[in-house]
């Protein structure tokens, strides 16, 4: 698991390449976003049979996420999962 420091409403999920937190919010790696003093499920992990998040997220308030992609594949979109 990393976590990964927001700067600029925006996270370097893979080295040089910085995505926006609305990537972040429908990715299949990002579990958590940190807000407000406390950690958030993420609303891409809505249709995970073990997480079952339905909580919005402020992302203007956001200043870390919490991803699992440990094999630095980046972004990848949960409507893939889902279509």
């Amino acid at each position: 698991m990393r976590v990964l420091k927001v700067e600029e409403g925006r996270v370097s999920c893979q080295e040089g390449v910085p995505r926006s937190l609305e990537n972040c919010r429908f990715c299949v790696h990002s579990r958590q976003f940190f807000e407000k003093g406390r950690w958030v499920a993420s609303p891409a992990r809505a249709y995970c049979m073990r997480s079952r998040s339905t909580d919005e997220v402020d992302l203007a308030k956001v200043t870390a996420v919490e991803c699992d992609d440990d094999g630095s594949e980046g972004f990848r979109s949960m409507m893939s999962i889902i279509s």
